[in-house]
């Protein structure tokens, strides 16, 4: 039987694959672009779900690294978008900070892996390999602040609505336009 050409293996010079990466952090998606574009990979970057969502219209990853953590919507609204365009697509998320609530919403939506931060271009690829599904986040790793983990519940529930603030305030029992005032906001550090 001949291998599939798409075989989840590490780069080689004879092939172009296609990478979405999400990122906010302009230093670290431009390290993440430089290292994966010397490999071959063909890119395309943003730095927040709605911009990351246009490219999608139009252009099919074959793997995808999203950080969990954007201005807006979460990165995890992103994980059905890029199943939805290439069923395919290997799909890494990282986040700098454990919550073992978010890495196991990611996987169950589709994610490849969860890996937290620091974590280097040679980490990411190696779980590009990863058939199985997995979670390197460890209970009291890092462990978030209260407000994170309410902002955190907040982009779920506002996910679970299809991003319908209305409705998330009313499953909230909060006032829409606080949602909305707290949504708006960038993510609560750590």
């Amino acid at each position: 039987m001949k291998p599939d050409p798409r075989d989840y293996q590490p780069l080689g010079l004879h092939a172009q694959r296609r990478l979405l990466i999400v990122e906010n952090d302009e230093p670290h998606r431009r390290a993440l672009m430089l290292f994966f574009e010397r490999r071959g990979y063909e890119l395309k970057a943003a730095s927040c779900a709605p911009e990351a969502s246009t490219l999608l219209d139009e252009w099919r990853p074959d793997y995808a690294i999203i950080d969990v953590c954007l201005p807006g919507p979460a990165g995890l609204t992103l994980i059905p978008r890029v199943k939805f365009v290439s069923p395919d697509a290997r799909v890494v998320m990282v986040s700098g900070y454990a919550s073992i609530a978010a890495a196991v919403q990611s996987i169950k939506l589709g994610a490849t892996q969860y890996l937290m931060k620091p974590v280097d271009a040679q980490t990411i690829e190696a779980a590009f390999c990863n058939l199985r599904a997995d979670i390197t986040a460890r209970p009291g790793d890092n462990l978030p602040s209260v407000e994170r983990v309410a902002w955190e519940y907040m982009q779920r529930v506002l996910m679970a609505n299809n991003g319908n603030v209305s409705a998330t305030a009313r499953a909230l029992h909060m006032h829409r336009k606080t949602l909305q005032r707290k949504l708006g906001r960038h993510p609560v550090s750590q």
